[in-house]
């Protein structure tokens, strides 16, 4: 068999590259951080971020200091908020975690009533 070869089944080979990336474990860090945003009532946002790490980064999100229950809204991309309500504005925080290690960053949102769809005064 060739040098930089693999026997695989069947009597197949596979080369190995040399030069082929092996992933070496690093902490989490964000490529991306969170920036702060405004939106207005009714409208959806994503909250935009990127995180690197091996083994991959775990993602929990905060609101206000309260953790966010895991949702499809959340992916390793952002977070998304959906028909945003008032209630919805304040300190967002996500925290990445993988075992060497933890990253977080946070940004404001600010959800503001343009009062559309309320009916106007005589």
């Amino acid at each position: 068999m060739a040098e930089g070869s693999v026997q695989r089944r069947e009597g197949t080979t596979d080369q190995i590259h040399p030069d082929a990336a092996v992933q070496e474990p690093a902490p989490p860090a964000f490529t991306r951080k969170l920036r702060k945003a405004a939106v207005g009532t009714s409208c959806d946002i994503r909250l935009r971020l990127s995180v690197a790490g091996f083994p991959e980064p775990l993602l929990t999100w905060y609101h206000d200091g309260e953790p966010l229950p895991p949702s499809e809204a959340q992916d390793a991309g952002g977070l998304w908020i959906r028909d945003c309500r008032t209630s919805d504005a304040g300190l967002y925080t996500c925290v990445a975690t993988n075992e060497l290690g933890e990253a977080s960053c946070s940004a404001v949102l600010a959800v503001m009533d343009l009062g559309e769809g309320n009916p106007k005064p005589p």
